[in-house]
């Protein structure tokens, strides 16, 4: 009962620190629940087969082929062939991270392969999928994990990008996507 606890505990420090930097917070309990809300999402974003319309997925376990034809028939203009033209071009990127830190809401990512760093970064639009089980308290936690002989390459991610001028003038989107969608799957398991 205790770690049921903490584990929701841990979520809801996790939510809270997330939507406080602008970041939006969805939980499913299954993979499937977890492609069904991204399919709505990206019909939702009016993803198409046309330009500055599309939507790029980077590799990740979560999809194996079979999930890749669903999905590409589900939605026409989605892209599992990243490249930076395609992600600098498109409306919409999907990419699973390793782990999210709950006091500061920050996912985090071994993003040695260009692929997960050009989707999480050039479309207007983030959607982050992350195992439930990989939601972790702090960066010591974190750090505890990463092994620097097996990853060269981690990004930190808190909430879209945003920049601020010297009069403290705001601006969303400059160096990166504007939102922020985070997916936390109760039954996806931890890749890292």
């Amino acid at each position: 009962m205790n770690a049921i606890l903490e584990s929701s505990q841990v979520f809801e420090s996790f939510r809270t620190r997330a939507e406080a930097v602008s970041a939006q917070v969805e939980r499913v309990a299954t993979s499937e629940l977890a492609l069904e809300l991204i399919i709505s999402k990206l019909h939702l974003e009016g993803v198409r087969d046309e330009a500055h319309c599309y939507a790029v997925w980077a590799e990740c376990p979560m999809i194996g082929t079979p999930e890749k034809k669903r999905l590409e028939a589900a939605v026409p203009g989605l892209k599992f062939d990243v490249t930076r033209e395609l992600a600098a071009d498109a409306k919409v990127g999907v990419s699973q991270m390793d782990w999210a830190l709950a006091n500061t809401g920050t996912l985090v990512q071994r993003a040695d392969e260009v692929d997960r760093r050009l989707v999480s970064t050039l479309p207007l639009l983030h959607i982050a999928l992350v195992a439930t089980a990989a939601l972790l308290p702090d960066l010591p936690s974190v750090l505890a994990r990463i092994d620097p002989a097996k990853s060269k390459y981690f990004s930190f991610i808190t909430g879209p990008s945003r920049t601020a001028d010297i009069e403290r003038v705001l601006t969303i989107g400059v160096h990166g996507p504007e939102r922020l969608l985070i997916v936390l799957v109760d039954d996806l398991e931890v890749t890292a």
